[in-house]
């Protein structure tokens, strides 16, 4: 996949390097650059320098060097086109295509509920015993649950379409992500009910979808997400986004 040259130069000019990159390492304002301790290597004394009037940061004990791009792609081992989406993201503006692409479409205002829903889940976990005893059982801390942000969906038909359908837009939105189902009388339900919840994330760490293991005998034992305009199966790997981050501390 490519970009329009107009496009990535648009990102260079827009996107405040220091900002993007302060997201992510604690930086000290030196005149007019920024310094900081080199997120690529272990060291004491900063040498890691960032520079927006250039556009580019620079380590004068490891020696690396680059823009925003490359600094996501270096430091959250993201692809090239996982970088430039990042970014765009965060200036807020559409990604184009070169002609005969289809362009790259947004879906924030689903991301955002996914995300909520999320936090829902956890928090869920943290207010149920039984689920809790149950993954410490199966040797899930809570560190390690918090890593992968495992969740509970307690018993109820309604929970998550309660708290989140609260209008027709809310409502068409949890069916978008696969969260709720229509019955054949028009009437919805939760497809999560009394599961450990795992989220199911891209390699930017979005959550795509869910999936839900039983902590009894009910069938089916495993469940997950089904296919939505989020979540497409084929593509996404459970756990990359996580060997990712943990690859930072190798």
């Amino acid at each position: 996949m490519s970009f329009l040259p107009e496009f990535l130069d648009e990102i260079r000019l827009r996107v405040l390097l220091s900002d993007s990159i302060a997201r992510r390492v604690p930086l000290t304002r030196k005149g007019r650059e920024f310094a900081g301790l080199c997120p690529f290597h272990k060291e004491k004394t900063p040498s890691f320098t960032v520079n927006d009037e250039k556009g580019f940061f620079h380590c004068f004990g490891c020696g690396a060097h680059g823009t925003a791009l490359g600094f996501l792609m270096d430091y959250d081992h993201m692809s090239f086109v996982d970088a430039v989406e990042s970014l765009a993201g965060i200036i807020g503006i559409e990604v184009p295509h070169e002609e005969g692409q289809r362009p790259a479409q947004r879906f924030d205002e689903l991301f955002d509920l996914t995300q909520s829903v999320e936090r829902h889940f956890q928090n869920e976990l943290k207010n149920n015993a039984a689920a809790v005893a149950y993954l410490k059982n199966r040797g899930i801390d809570g560190e390690t649950a918090k890593r992968y942000g495992i969740g509970f969906a307690p018993e109820g038909w309604s929970r998550v379409l309660d708290k989140f359908g609260t209008s027709p837009e809310r409502i068409d939105r949890l069916l978008a992500v696969g969260l709720i189902i229509r019955k054949d009388t028009g009437k919805h339900y939760d497809r999560f009910r009394d599961r450990i919840m795992f989220p199911i994330r891209d390699s930017r760490g979005r959550c795509l979808g869910f999936g839900g293991r039983v902590t009894g005998n009910d069938e089916p034992k495993y469940l997950n997400s089904p296919e939505t305009v989020l979540f497409h199966k084929g593509r996404e790997l459970y756990g990359l986004y996580e060997a990712r981050q943990a690859l930072r501390n190798i």
